[in-house]
């Protein structure tokens, strides 16, 4: 069992463990436009009450502009587009798009690493980060949070694979289980083994890999047995290909629910205001819309929040 040393870095990053069993999420086959264009992208109205939340003393990195950074690694999250490698398009553009629109400014979208947003937005390199974030406790101390999206997770196997079924921590001793580190996903999965293990169970085996290449050739060749990730990503790719198929899927918080948010520095006055401006959107339709487009309507939110409860430090 490789832990690797990722343990520091979950720790810098603020990532708490934890998630309640979800019902599994279905992605119709479609075309999507990934283009620069991007066609058909769902646009807002301006927000009285976000705009006026904004107010003329909080300072933007650059005014009458949200700049707000996000990975660009995967759909539905975000990829670079196909006529344009300077672009990002996906689910996480859009809704910086709509959060722009709320407050009456223009967007700009910077890719970064994953491991580069909080030294980005604490340090006022950007506005915001909106990069399939949880909101936990820890993170708390140092940014806030304006809600967006359940954070759910999901086991995928091979399409071929015997396994049926991953709904408890017990189903997945013995396995090799894919998991990218750094993420609450390894977390549970860290947990889960300990637990197991103190039950006399077998141990289990986690691969880690940096190429979605190679990653899909494991599990679809038998190496690995099991991917743990991100819902909306690993479902977004199974629609696609037909390579794997959900067998279990998770809040991002077990035992407890989790939700994604934009993500801003601590005090510095956004993030009423960008919840303000979700808000307005989920009303109008338009988050609603925007979610739809990429496959992500079983993780829409009601009520976007300001700093809730976050997982607890581990």
């Amino acid at each position: 069992m490789t832990y690797s040393s990722s343990l520091s870095r979950r720790a810098a990053l603020g990532i708490a463990a934890s998630a309640v069993l979800f019902p599994s999420v279905a992605f119709a086959q479609q075309q999507f436009d990934l283009t620069s264009a991007q066609k058909g992208q769902p646009r807002g109205q301006a927000v009285p009450e976000a705009v006026k939340l904004l107010g003329k003393d909080v300072k933007l990195v650059k005014p009458g502009t949200l700049t707000i950074a996000t990975t660009g690694t995967r759909l539905p999250f975000g990829i670079n587009s196909t006529d344009n490698q300077k672009i990002i398009v996906g689910s996480e553009p859009d809704i910086g798009r709509l959060v722009a629109d709320g407050l009456g400014l223009e967007l700009e979208v910077v890719q970064v690493a994953w491991a580069d947003w909080p030294l980005g937005v604490i340090s006022g390199k950007y506005d915001a980060a909106i990069a399939n974030i949880t909101v936990t406790e820890q993170r708390k101390e140092r940014f806030d949070f304006s809600t967006y999206r359940k954070d759910q997770l999901g086991f995928y196997v091979g399409s071929k694979s015997a396994i049926k079924e991953i709904a408890k921590p017990e189903d997945v001793a013995g396995i090799k289980v894919i998991v990218s580190s750094g993420t609450n996903q390894e977390q549970i999965l860290l947990r889960w083994i300990k637990a197991n293990e103190a039950k006399g169970l077998k141990t289990t085996e986690i691969q880690y890999y940096d190429d979605d290449v190679v990653l899909y050739l494991a599990l679809e060749s038998g190496r690995a047995d099991a991917y743990f990730g991100p819902n909306g990503t690993l479902g977004f790719k199974a629609a696609q290909t037909g390579n794997s198929r959900l067998v279990g899927s998770f809040s991002g918080g077990w035992p407890e629910v989790a939700e994604i948010a934009v993500t801003t520095k601590k005090g510095a006055g956004l993030a009423e205001a960008i919840t303000a401006a979700l808000n307005g959107q989920i009303k109008s339709g338009a988050y609603q819309k925007s979610l739809a487009r990429w496959g992500l309507a079983p993780e829409a939110i009601e009520l976007s929040r300001t700093n809730p409860a976050g997982l607890p430090k581990s």
